[in-house]
């Protein structure tokens, strides 16, 4: 089977060293805040019919060594918390993924009192980009916290040789964790109901999170994992590793529909009753034909073909050229291939033009050309324009801050915090972790989430406290407007549910 690189907007990147020139070093960009005092600024939003007047506070948490006392990281965050609120108010702590992405997406998407202006359907606006005030903003059910890992956004190591430090799926949580206990100190929210809100990666790091920081006295209501991947053994393609490749099928099938690319009787289904037919193939059909693949005769061969290609709309000589293994990067080229389009990665709705029709892979990934020059641009504008927070340091958005190989801390290959997530769930039997998949995101399959939740194999008791929604989009979902409004009216049933006695 042919290796592809899965990792991209929120798993990994490239990481490219510039070399410095040899005449006269070009001068140093001005440096972050060394001290930890705040922007803070005051706005309201109606929502609703109600005005939700709140506060914003935008700076630096540094972190110190426990022995010596030293500045190892500042962290930057932007906190929102409404004014006069009630006793009892909750408190969210949001991340993207990455590694290496800053909080952003989810802030300027979805969550926050101001979002990015994108087509209603989630697609590249034209430029010069706008803001909006987001009428769906969490703020109207929880204070809310963003926070860029060290190594995005503005936050960085204090030298660089402490950066690797921060590096790693343990570091990187330690770092976090940290931060939100020395936040609940600082703002006495230690009484607080709290939660976390991470999108992929970054639901691999509230996983972690939720046990270290039940470990150092803080439990948690709730858990919101946006586009899940916490066993990355379920979406990895390689040698050796077929399990991905039927955990990916669904999500095909998804496609093949969304373009209309499906057999007339799968086609004339809804979303949700041909993505399930598809789900029972795939771990029926499919992945007993696989534990087999040498010994099937040429009939079962022929039959397996043209099963596969009824539910992803791929031709049948493809697929048995393929050997059956048709990995992300294939199906994202061939699918359309006729039209001389690729799909996304992120949002397999998106097409995109490549160089040409052939090869094996798309040139790059449509979905995240749609929204990274806007969620650039809107960022740097409002944080320095609308809250008055001024810097000439980079915005790491995605990539460009880690400047170390990131340590996975495998001990099978793959990096995984589901058990770790287990672990926390056993030890507050009141924590609510919901789980929000897109139909239309191939970067973390929604049946590989199924597949990940049903393989921690939770007590009973436990099991009833997790929870699936699914939406009609990519990975970010929340760009598409419908599926934004349909978040956060989740989100508000999710937080009242988590509160109950």
């Amino acid at each position: 089977m042919k290796t592809i690189a899965v990792l991209s907007l929120l798993f990994v990147f490239s990481l490219v060293t510039f070399g410095q020139p040899a005449a006269t070093p070009a001068p140093r960009p001005a440096e972050p805040p060394k001290d930890d005092v705040p922007v803070v600024t005051k706005k309201s939003i109606t929502v609703g019919g109600k005005t939700l007047a709140y506060t914003t506070t935008t700076g630096f948490m540094p972190l110190k060594n426990a022995t010596t006392g030293e500045v190892e990281a500042r962290i930057f965050y932007m906190a929102y918390t409404l004014d006069n609120a009630p006793a009892g108010r909750p408190l969210m702590f949001s991340f993207n993924g990455g590694p290496g992405s800053a909080s952003v997406w989810l802030h300027l998407g979805a969550l926050g009192p101001r979002r990015v202006k994108m087509k209603d359907d989630g697609t590249f606006p034209q430029p010069p980009f706008e803001m909006e005030d987001n009428a769906s903003t969490w703020l109207a059910q929880t204070d809310l916290v963003f926070i860029d890992p060290v190594g995005t956004g503005y936050s960085r190591a204090a030298k660089p040789e402490l950066a690797a430090k921060f590096f790693g799926v343990n570091g990187d949580v330690e770092s976090v964790g940290e931060f939100i206990r020395l936040y609940l100190g600082r703002n006495e929210r230690w009484m607080s109901p709290l939660f976390l809100v991470g999108e992929s990666y970054g639901t691999t790091r509230a996983a972690g999170l939720s046990n270290w920081l039940f470990d150092h006295g803080i439990a948690l209501n709730g858990i919101c994992l946006v586009s899940t991947v916490l066993n990355f053994g379920s979406i990895r393609f390689a040698e050796n590793n077929d399990m991905p490749l039927v955990l990916i099928f669904p999500s095909y099938t998804a496609t093949a529909w969304y373009h209309k690319r499906l057999p007339p009787q799968l086609q004339s289904k809804t979303i949700e009753q041909v993505t399930e037919e598809s789900r029972r193939w795939a771990s029926n059909e499919y992945l007993r034909a696989m534990m087999r693949i040498d010994q099937l005769t040429p009939t079962e061969r022929s039959n397996l073909a043209a099963s596969y290609a009824a539910f992803t709309g791929l031709r049948t000589d493809f697929i048995e050229n393929q050997n059956f293994r048709v990995d992300l990067g294939e199906f994202q080229k061939e699918l359309l291939r006729t039209e001389r389009r690729s799909v996304g990665r992120l949002d397999s709705r998106f097409k995109g033009i490549d160089r040409d029709a052939g090869g094996t892979n798309p040139d790059s990934d449509s979905s995240m050309n749609a929204i990274r020059p806007p969620y650039t641009a809107a960022f740097n504008a409002y944080v320095r324009g609308e809250l008055g927070y001024k810097s000439d340091v980079e915005y790491f958005i995605l990539g460009g801050g880690i400047t170390s190989p990131w340590n996975w801390n495998v001990s099978n290959g793959y990096a995984d915090t589901s058990m770790t997530l287990k672990d926390a769930m056993g030890k507050n039997p009141y924590m609510k972790v919901w789980l929000s998949q897109g139909y239309y995101d191939m970067a973390t399959p929604f049946f590989a989430a199924e597949y990940t939740v049903s393989a921690m194999n939770l007590d009973p008791t436990l099991r009833r406290n997790v929870s699936f929604t699914y939406y009609e989009a990519g990975h970010m979902m929340y760009i598409d407007v419908r599926e934004l409004k349909k978040l956060h009216t989740d989100a508000a049933a999710f937080i009242a549910n988590s509160l109950k006695r």
